[in-house]
């Protein structure tokens, strides 16, 4: 089917639509109502359905692929590597769903989960989705507070955790960050249940509290548990992304709206039919990692690939030899990731067989054109820019080649996904943007399915996060974006992110992509510094290739001209630093805050998810000793 037909009927008819793509998916109660949004902005998809997310990732496949490999763990830290076929999948979520109702878990119970990427985290999500209990998986690593606001919020009737992981050949304990949380968390669960690896020989336990996950399993190691279904709008999993409060926002998602989501996303958005293999490096603590580590591939039937370790490591060729070894058909990455690779040597691309790639997607940040380009001519298969929100649950605009691939264009991520109703608006009059014109990405209600349904226990928050931005009524991504005359959309970053130099309005993004245009550079981020004249500057840190040639002090010079002439002596950058390494969190986002707060002097703020601390003093010494080329 043409895309143009296929979108347009999901907005015209939405029900119509939806009722043909619930067909996807096994409902023990069928929907009594496609739709009822009698109460905007929040709106019931499937109303009255009953199903569960288990039992459409697992059990559903038994008959025709139980021997198909459902989950290949693989990590690169500890070189260990775990094949697992549907049926081993069934009788090891089995028995999780069976620990967690020994520890008086049930339907409607929050379990927190803090582990890296490893089966066991699987195994505990699709356990909570089996008998209706609500998993928030906290991304492996995040800092004691950040653990315990999230406890908090979520009150668990118990938190699940790894003895440690690992990273770069490190070893993270994880067990002393959650002792700490619950020791200043107010509302702690009465267990801890603890997968140990052996990583951490000095974990120590609390007695009455702490639980062994392995002496648990083999007391129930031929369980079989019922599943529970759930009424399609009951809460699946809380997913928490910062607040500007503060307090972080719980991502409530729904049953039946996101599996209907990740049915038709698996196979139009990724291209991925039963038993083909999907490979996303993304971590399970995020909302990539839900929906296309977890969910997606599973209720897809297909084979999902889940890897702990590095980009590099071993080798800069890791994840094409994976590629290789199982016969990867869809990649989805991050542009940070193809930007580590980007400084390595270019023969990685080329060392294996990759004749079964088609499709690498990447998303989390905008993706500058020189990326593109880069790892589009390296791998030789097309390179699928999306953009979607930890609150859209899946992609809101994106080209669908597993139903009619429209062209590519470098720097946008393309069209809006079936149910999206897309506008630009601009902030200052509230009218749609033209072709052309910068504005803010809004989606008018109702969201589609697999979209947040609220903030736990907080729906004024909701609405007023998310909907009170403009006199109408519409849901605010607070991102900036352009569309231009063929609907194709380019993000332009987050309006908070924007450069106000002598009453111009300029987007880092703009200026990132002019930065990073230049051959020298491996990867840039721009962020605006307080001014006494022109209220504003923007100001560059830059890391560059390996084989960069000039000297750093050239190349800034160079940087300097090219966004002169791309987008005029305004949005010249007042410096240029060239660093080693740009401090990052563990996803891979750069901490553009912490960068702007070091170029003010100012505390650089909660560095609990940085990724490497030597990074954060590369960028010190390099404020210290002053720029490589300044205006």
């Amino acid at each position: 089917m043409r895309y143009e037909d296929f979108y347009r009927q999901s907005i015209d008819e939405p029900e119509r639509f939806w009722g043909e793509q619930a067909r996807l998916i096994h409902w023990d109660t069928p929907p009594e109502r496609i739709l009822d949004q009698s109460r905007p902005p929040f709106r019931r998809w499937f109303a009255g359905g009953t199903t569960n997310l288990c039992y459409n990732a697992v059990d559903r496949h038994l008959a025709e692929r139980g021997e198909q490999l459902a989950l290949v763990a693989v990590s690169s830290e500890t070189g260990i590597t775990r094949e697992i076929s549907y049926r081993v999948l069934y009788r090891e979520v089995n028995r999780f769903a069976a620990i967690l109702q020994s520890l008086e878990v049930g339907r409607g119970d929050r379990v927190v989960i803090y582990m890296p990427n490893m089966a066991e985290a699987v195994y505990a999500m699709l356990a909570c989705a089996r008998i209706g209990a609500i998993h928030s998986v906290v991304f492996g690593g995040f800092a004691s507070h950040n653990l315990a606001l999230r406890i908090d919020d979520a009150a668990p009737k118990l938190l699940i955790c790894a003895d440690a992981g690992m990273r770069g050949g490190k070893v993270i304990p994880y067990k002393p960050l959650v002792d700490a949380a619950l020791a200043e968390a107010s509302q702690p669960p009465p267990h801890v249940l603890i997968v140990d690896r052996g990583l951490d020989p000095q974990m120590t336990r609390v007695a009455g509290r702490d639980l062994d996950y392995a002496r648990l399993r083999a007391e129930h190691m031929n369980a079989e548990v019922p599943v529970a279904w759930l009424e399609s709008n009951e809460p699946s999993y809380l997913l928490y992304t910062s607040g500007t409060t503060g307090k972080p926002k719980g991502i409530q998602r729904d049953v039946g709206g996101y599996a209907v989501a990740m049915a038709l996303s698996i196979r139009t958005v990724f291209d991925i039919a039963p038993g083909q293999v999907m490979f996303s490096t993304s971590d399970v603590g995020w909302a990539v990692g839900h929906s296309y580590n977890v969910y997606g591939p599973l209720i897809g039937g297909a084979t999902s690939l889940l890897y702990e370790g590095l980009p590099t490591r071993p080798d800069p060729g890791v994840w094409w030899r994976l590629c290789e070894q199982y016969g990867v058909r869809t990649m989805f990455s991050s542009p940070t990731g193809i930007r580590v690779l980007k400084k390595q040597d270019p023969g990685w691309l080329k060392k294996y067989d990759l004749s079964m790639l088609k499709w690498l997607f990447l998303a989390g940040e905008p993706l500058d054109e020189p990326t593109a380009e880069w790892i589009t001519q390296g791998l030789g298969v097309p390179v699928i820019d999306n953009y979607w929100q930890t609150e859209t649950g899946w992609p809101a605009i994106t080209l669908m080649p597993g139903l009619d691939l429209k062209p590519v264009k470098f720097g946008s991520p393309g069209l809006p996904a079936p149910g999206y109703r897309m506008k630009v608006i601009d902030e200052a009059t509230g009218r749609e943007a033209k072709a052309g014109e910068k504005g803010v990405l809004v989606f008018e209600p109702p969201l589609p399915p697999g979209c947040l349904s609220t903030v736990w226990r907080d729906d004024e928050r909701y609405v007023a996060s998310y909907f009170s931005h403009f006199k109408e009524l519409l849901y605010s991504s607070l991102d900036w974006a352009i569309r231009d005359a063929d609907g194709y959309t380019t993000i332009l970053g987050r309006t908070d992110d924007v450069i106000n130099v002598a009453g111009h309005r300029l987007g880092t993004r703009e200026i990132e992509e002019s930065v990073a245009s230049h051959p020298a550079v491996a990867e840039a981020a721009v962020v605006g510094v307080k001014d006494e004249l022109k209220g504003q500057v923007p100001v560059v840190f830059a890391t560059l290739k390996q084989d960069a040639g000039d000297g750093a002090a050239a190349v800034a010079q160079a940087m300097q001209l090219r966004v002169v002439e791309q987008l005029g002596g305004v949005a010249k950058p007042s410096r240029v630093y060239v660093v080693n390494a740009l401090p990052k969190t563990r996803s891979g986002k750069l901490l553009r805050r912490s960068l702007q707060a070091l170029a003010e002097q100012r505390d650089p703020g909660d560095l609990s998810t940085l990724d490497d601390p030597g990074a954060l003093d590369e960028v010190r010494r390099a404020l210290e000793r002053g720029p490589d080329q300044g205006s």
